[in-house]
């Protein structure tokens, strides 16, 4: 029986996948080249400084937190993955990381000035509630900045990937129900949710990260080795299916950003920084 074929919810998957040692490190050292390019703009939409008392929720292997630490603020990273925060507290022993729940914090109301969460609303089963735990723990006036990948509507690997998947793909693989990849990068889905639970003054700017690669399917690679959502599809797939999504994804490249032998390969993402009130 194929993985995707047990029993699952999209929160089990999610634990599982970044549970896994190798897809944590090959996301750290590979994918996150591109997530890498969003942190600038996240510690200055949080505007941290000397004596920003800062979270940065699903912090991963900490790059927003050491980002954070440079500015001077001093740092809390919660994430639900063993194997994240072990590179994490390895990185920057300068913060102190937690294991926990983004949509369950176990901090006082009003600890902090700012929140971030770089790339971790995809990957939680109700971010309204993390949104509401974010302005719960945040001080009148802190601000969160988050940020997501754009969607497919813009040039963007995601897109030459799960467009490949969604036309050579088995069939029978499917993720289980979950929010949207890209919900949160449209205005009109996040601001509502944002104003609800106790947010004003947003805003949203795209940051143009990418890839530098020598290989025109490494973007495939990357999604495969070191993503959740993108490898829980592309790993069961049968060979015949893998080949043909991976072909899919060099032809996409090739197209649109020519024979080589290096390409920059566009990841865009948009971050969206609101204001407590």
């Amino acid at each position: 029986m194929r993985e995707s074929e047990q029993p699952d919810t999209f929160a089990a998957l999610e634990k599982r996948e970044w549970a896994k040692a190798n897809v944590a490190k090959s996301y750290a050292h590979v994918f996150a080249k591109a997530a890498d390019m969003v942190v600038p703009t996240l510690v200055k939409a949080v505007e941290a400084g000397s004596g920003t008392e800062a979270l940065d929720l699903c912090c991963g292997h900490g790059n927003v937190a050491a980002g954070l630490i440079k500015s001077g603020a001093r740092v809390t990273g919660l994430d639900f993955s063993p194997s994240m925060l072990e590179m994490a507290r390895s990185a920057v022993p300068e913060a102190t990381f937690v294991e926990g729940d983004a949509m369950a914090l176990d901090f006082d109301d009003g600890t902090f000035d700012a929140v971030t969460i770089g790339f971790g609303i995809p990957h939680i089963p109700d971010p309204p509630r993390v949104f509401a735990e974010a302005r719960r723990v945040l001080r009148p006036g802190g601000r969160l900045a988050f940020s997501v990948w754009c969607g497919p509507e813009v040039d963007t690997a995601l897109g030459y990937v799960f467009g490949a998947i969604g036309k050579y793909g088995a069939s029978d693989i499917v993720l289980p129900p979950g929010p949207g990849a890209n919900d949160y990068a449209d205005p009109e889905h996040a601001f509502p949710v944002l104003l609800k639970v106790g947010f004003a003054k947003f805003q949203q700017s795209i940051v143009a990260s990418e890839w530098v690669v020598d290989d025109p399917g490494a973007p495939y690679d990357f999604f495969l080795e070191g993503t959740a959502r993108g490898g829980a599809l592309l790993r069961p797939q049968p060979p015949e299916n893998a080949a043909a999504i991976r072909k899919a994804v060099v032809s996409q490249v090739l197209e649109r950003h020519g024979s080589g032998p290096k390409w920059d390969v566009p990841i865009p993402a948009v971050v969206t920084v609101a204001e407590a009130v």
